[in-house]
């Protein structure tokens, strides 16, 4: 229910007065589409557990709901298959959901995928390139005109940090945004290493694949300074885009404090704004649309107008951002904290600044 946002419940469907019939109990799930089928496929993966074939003794090796708008498609894997298809604590197929958009749930050795045809393909495809990876170099034809792509080019002596010791950095960064990612073959099989980078394959909505996309720059950046931000002006905007970039060229003591400790200041900044912001060696990339960029900004020189003294925000009845509470001052204490811990807190929580 936590998971998928439902309500569920043994329910007796048959009336009010009418005895039990047959061997089973029927579990009401209510909640919306989405919800209710990830729920559904959850107790059918717990039930197959029990009862191996309950679901599944009829499924064929590849169906799909094709005439269906939303549906869902099966695929039946091999034991060796389900164990990779699953991954550690079932990351790979929490990845493969959230990087498609799709329902994935394995319910015995049948991965089911529930979701709009657009879903559906996308989480077969991806689970296809999974399994290639395991024969060698995987190649994407075609991903110029995908939209569900973005593609980084990683210098080859940054390939083994990008990736992690079994490949952990990559693992972390496909969680927080919800992409998949691995290392691609775009030119085609046959055709020979060319230059000394490797392209890095990022697969997902765009604003996660944004996200992952600058996390990896960032590490890159660690290892070899000013690789992504050696022409990088001192503020740039795609101001003539809705969707776009803004980067701004911090000094060394800013870039300290707009990161925080444990990077918190950044991630406050990012979830209050709505804006999608990194730090590439010294440059702040603020992603997003118009309206979240300008904000990220304007959140940022706040911070640093902290450290001058009172911060004067002008207009703040006008603004659709803003809400003002008024604190007795011997609560002022209080409700900061010591060294800000509450608010501190309360921003975590709630995504606020």
């Amino acid at each position: 229910e936590e998971e998928w946002g439902t309500l569920m419940f043994f329910a007796d469907f048959r009336g009010r007065g009418s005895g039990r019939e047959g061997q089973t109990e029927k579990l009401a799930i209510f909640g919306p589409r989405r919800g209710r089928r990830g729920a559904q496929l959850k107790v059918m993966a717990a039930v197959e557990t029990k009862v191996p074939n309950y679901f599944t003794g009829d499924s064929k090796p590849d169906e799909d709901d094709d005439q269906d708008e939303w549906g869902t498609k099966t695929l039946v894997l091999k034991p060796d298959e389900l164990s990779y298809a699953l991954g550690k604590k079932g990351m790979t197929r929490k990845k493969l959901a959230k990087s498609s958009g799709c329902i994935v749930e394995y319910v015995g050795y049948t991965v089911f995928m529930s979701g709009t045809r657009e879903e559906r393909t996308r989480a077969k495809e991806y689970l296809d390139w999974l399994f290639d990876q395991l024969k060698g170099p995987v190649y994407v034809d075609g991903w110029e005109e995908r939209d569900d792509c973005t593609c980084v080019d990683v210098p080859q002596d940054c390939v083994g940090y990008v990736t992690g010791a079994r490949r952990a950095t990559l693992g972390k960064i496909e969680e927080e945004w919800g992409t998949l990612m691995f290392f691609a073959d775009f030119r085609g099989r046959g055709s020979g290493r060319e230059g000394q980078t490797e392209k890095l394959a990022i697969f997902g909505p765009r604003r996660g694949r944004r996200g992952a996309q600058l996390k990896v720059m960032a590490a890159v950046e660690t290892k070899v300074p000013n690789y992504f931000t050696g022409d990088s002006k001192p503020d740039e905007d795609d101001d003539q885009d809705e969707w776009g970039t803004k980067t701004l060229v911090l000094k060394p003591d800013e870039l300290s404090y707009a990161l925080g400790k444990k990077g918190m200041t950044r991630k406050k900044l990012a979830k209050s704004s709505g804006c999608i912001v990194e730090y590439v060696g010294y440059t702040v990339f603020m992603s997003g649309t118009r309206e979240e960029r300008t904000r990220a900004k304007e959140y940022l020189d706040w911070l640093f107008d902290q450290l001058k003294g009172p911060v004067y925000v002008d207009g703040w009845e006008e603004r659709d951002d803003c809400t003002c509470v008024d604190v007795p001052q011997d609560c002022v204490g209080y409700v900061t904290g010591a060294r800000r811990a509450t608010l501190g807190k309360i921003e975590e929580e709630w995504g606020t600044l």
